[in-house]
């Protein structure tokens, strides 16, 4: 099992900046890759960036520009930075990682508790 727990979400103006980061728990796991979703009232929930493990990212096309995600492999954290807020980034932001365990060809998905971002004046 692993664990994931996200911190660094709030309340931020138009405009504004926040990060957030993840960090992952467990025993004797390989990180493939982790990834950022988000999910809005009413809304379904969506990919906002991944990164895996060799450093390709790839980010939604919402937030290309305003978003970077970014790693610390020897913690096991995922980051997300996020600049020039707006009012429709707000959304419950989640964590996910995808790891091995024993077999490194089976990857296993796991997802945080969530943080929410509100940005609004």
């Amino acid at each position: 099992q692993v664990q994931l727990v996200e911190s660094g979400g709030g309340l931020v103006r138009p405009g504004g900046s926040l990060r957030l980061s993840c960090a992952a728990s467990g025993s004797a796991f390989s990180i493939n890759a982790m990834a950022w979703y988000r999910q809005a009232p009413g809304k379904q929930r969506e990919l906002v960036a991944t990164r895996t493990s060799g450093g390709n990212t790839n980010y939604a096309d919402s937030v290309k520009g305003r978003f970077t995600i970014s790693n610390d492999a020897a913690k096991n954290m995922v980051f997300l930075q996020m600049s020039m807020l707006k009012p429709e980034d707000t959304a419950v932001y989640y964590c996910n990682a995808d790891v091995s365990f024993t077999n490194p060809n089976v990857l296993h998905r796991y997802w945080g508790q969530g943080t929410q971002v509100t940005v609004s004046s």
